[in-house]
């Protein structure tokens, strides 16, 4: 995503007409566009960071409400965090592959289209752009610009005919960013655990500590879904944040109710 796009996203959420009118300025929209990479990895992120904390703060609360050792909260945790996170990271990798893979097979196939029956590619163009509103003169004009040049002319039926639309990213740097935020943001709610073994204070309220720790991820966590959703970010924290919380209380109830088998 570029910056002028970017600045005109945060304009329309703040709805601010005057960045509004920046974003759209002769200037801005002629200028070189330099795009971030960041952006492309939000989705990916929050992903990782929401089924990471959730499930590992989900074993947390089940361990703490049967009652049983910080040992055992933290084998069970970092057992699920990296069993979990691998699972979710390949299985992002794997549904980004098979997309691509299906994108490079269409595209091939309308490439085949367009070399052995270029008539039919011309007249799916003529009637796409005739749904677009271009009538007479103008439509065939439209229709001899983009079967002119093969390139723009495949791009065209792959987003108005097909509606697929290429992802920059590539499927090892999605599973990557899965796992990491899985990992990174998953092991917040065992940090506690881990200092409590060199600290008694710690081990006395480490479950309130861990709620307290995890629940501010939560709703940082909701917050960084703004750049995804476009939602109000206070509205969108405090969704995740309830989400990590119902998810929690669930689990220490079933712990809490099974804590005899223990």
């Amino acid at each position: 995503m570029s910056k002028r796009v970017s600045k005109a996203r945060d304009a329309y959420i703040k709805r601010d007409i005057k960045e509004t009118k920046q974003a759209h300025s002769k200037k801005s929209i002629h200028a070189p566009e330099e795009h971030g990479n960041a952006g492309n990895f939000v989705g990916d992120f929050v992903y990782g960071a929401i089924d990471g904390s959730v499930t590992t703060f989900a074993v947390v609360s089940g361990v703490a409400g049967a009652a049983l050792g910080a040992n055992i909260v933290i084998i069970l945790g970092l057992a699920n965090l990296l069993a979990d996170g691998f699972s979710m990271a390949v299985g992002n990798y794997l549904s980004s592959r098979s997309d691509k893979e299906f994108m490079d097979r269409e595209r091939k196939r309308e490439e085949w289209e367009i070399e052995n029956y270029p008539k039919g590619e011309i007249e799916e163009i003529r009637q796409i752009y005739k749904k677009k509103g271009f009538k007479g003169k103008d439509l065939e004009k439209a229709v001899k610009i983009i079967t002119s040049d093969k390139k723009v002319w495949v791009d065209t039926m792959m987003t108005d005919e097909l509606h697929l639309i290429a992802d920059k990213v590539s499927p090892v740097s999605k599973g990557a960013v899965t796992f990491a935020s899985f990992v990174i943001v998953g092991s917040i709610p065992l940090i506690p655990y881990f200092l409590s073994i060199i600290s008694e204070t710690i081990k006395d309220n480490v479950y309130m500590l861990s709620v307290i720790m995890t629940m501010i991820a939560f709703f940082f966590i909701g917050t960084a879904k703004v750049y995804i959703t476009e939602k109000n970010w206070l509205k969108s924290g405090m969704e995740t944040f309830l989400i990590g919380g119902i998810a929690a209380i669930i689990s220490y109830g079933i712990g809490f109710m099974l804590r005899g088998l223990a």
